[in-house]
């Protein structure tokens, strides 16, 4: 089944790559590529901001606790990109005032972060342009997306072999 009629460009056009050693090796280069189109996509978006991708991904956990507060190892369990240095990130986000860290009530060895009234306010200006931040998948009908979500969490679940 040819889906190549419904696509601007396959990823063999993207990479100038005429023959794959297997549909799961085009699979794997084509997943890396869509994954590196969408991230740059997200870079000059949230640059607009005055954000990067792993300040963005703070403040949406954040978010989600408000208004709550969490702790930093807790921010570090939660973050997609898990090689982000999140106190250092959670410190450059405290000094443009979008967020508050405080010495734990529970634990005076950890460190409490809560997203200011700044931090909500910047968020819902990035909601505003959900479309334009969604590139990648906005052309997706729901089902698809949906198909989607399912064939990622499946890929992840795949483990690697050793000798």
């Amino acid at each position: 089944m040819c889906l190549h009629k419904f696509v601007d460009m396959s990823i063999e056009q993207e990479v100038q790559q005429v023959k794959f050693k297997s549909e799961y090796q085009k699979a794997s280069i084509n997943l890396m590529y869509t994954v590196s189109s969408i991230t740059h996509h997200h870079l000059q978006v949230l640059k607009k901001f005055g954000l990067t991708t792993p300040q963005f991904n703070i403040l949406r956990i954040l978010r989600g606790q408000y208004p709550k507060a969490t702790t930093v190892n807790d921010l570090i369990n939660r973050m997609i990109d898990k090689a982000s240095n999140a106190s250092r990130i959670v410190e450059k986000l405290r000094a443009k005032k979008l967020v508050e860290r405080s010495v734990s009530s529970n634990d005076r060895r950890a460190v409490d972060v809560k997203i200011t009234e700044a931090g909500l306010e910047l968020l819902s200006k990035i909601d505003h342009i959900e479309d334009e931040f969604f590139f990648g998948t906005s052309s997706l009908t729901v089902d698809e997306a949906k198909m989607l979500n399912y064939l990622l969490d499946k890929g992840r679940e795949t483990k690697i072999r050793t000798k």
